[in-house]
């Protein structure tokens, strides 16, 4: 028998709520802070050791994000053990040579820097979730298109779940690195073995966090009037197929890996 109660009981989870009076800037400038300082590094300093309680303290940031019908559709795995770093690794070096070999034309990192990461959380979910999301289930072309969109719910509620690991680390002064490169069923087949991980669930993330191993800089950010838009779509911001492929041809190996004096 399924059990019908409340979740929570509503009385005690209104006063967990615990905001600021609107207009107070407070959090929001520590907030600010933090998102401003969170900056992408690619090489750690691999002699750090992480304490237990700052795994805990990021982790328990990642499990207040929000998420499509409150499933709360992630799991991590915090990889303490050198040498599953090291063969997680050694596939994403066999990816980095592949992209070279194969001309794709894709400033790819260096991928060698995961395995100095002294923070390593492998970030996964169950992609069976989306059955949790409005779904006909029924095999017709309106479920395609509702299934559809329920993966990206699942992926965006996994996103912002990360988002507030990341955003935690850096919070506790650590550098981070999204490693997003592992859809691909090869990364899969190759990292599920290492962390015994069933067949059902899906690697989506890697998040690698510790002290930068130079000193790290601040990299090139759009700025607000370029993308926001207010009470309806401006079309000076809409980019023809031949300003996009410019852009991708001309200034996406300098916003990945350039501060922002060496973009334009």
């Amino acid at each position: 028998m399924s059990d019908t109660g409340p979740a929570v009981e509503l009385s005690e989870a209104e006063q967990q709520v615990d905001l600021p009076e609107i207009g107070d800037t407070t959090r929001y400038d520590a907030l600010m802070q933090t998102i401003r300082n969170r900056v992408t590094v690619r090489k750690f300093d691999a002699g750090y050791m992480v304490p237990d309680e700052h795994y805990d303290m990021i982790l328990e940031a990642a499990r207040h994000a929000p998420s499509g019908a409150n499933a709360q559709p992630w799991q991590y795995i915090v990889v303490r053990d050198q040498k599953i770093k090291d063969r997680i690794t050694e596939y994403f070096v066999a990816e980095q040579r592949f992209r070279a070999k194969a001309k794709m034309k894709f400033p790819t990192p260096d991928y060698r820097g995961l395995a100095t990461a002294p923070g390593f959380v492998v970030v996964c979910s169950d992609m069976r979730w989306v059955n949790a999301f409005p779904v006909f289930n029924d095999g017709s072309e309106q479920d395609r298109m509702y299934r559809e969109n329920a993966e990206r719910i699942l992926l965006q509620s996994v996103a912002a779940s990360t988002m507030s690991a990341h955003l935690a680390a850096a919070a506790l002064g650590y550098n981070v690195w999204w490693v997003t490169a592992i859809g691909q069923e090869d990364a899969q087949k190759a990292m599920r073995p290492l962390l015994d991980i069933p067949d059902e669930i899906s690697v989506l993330d890697i998040l690698l966090f510790g002290p930068a191993a130079a000193k790290p800089y601040k990299r090139y950010r759009k700025p607000l009037d370029e993308i926001a838009h207010f009470d309806r779509y401006n079309r000076d911001h809409f980019m023809s197929d031949d300003e996009l492929d410019d852009w991708i041809r001309n200034r996406r190996h300098k916003v990945m890996y350039k501060d922002a004096t060496r973009v334009d």
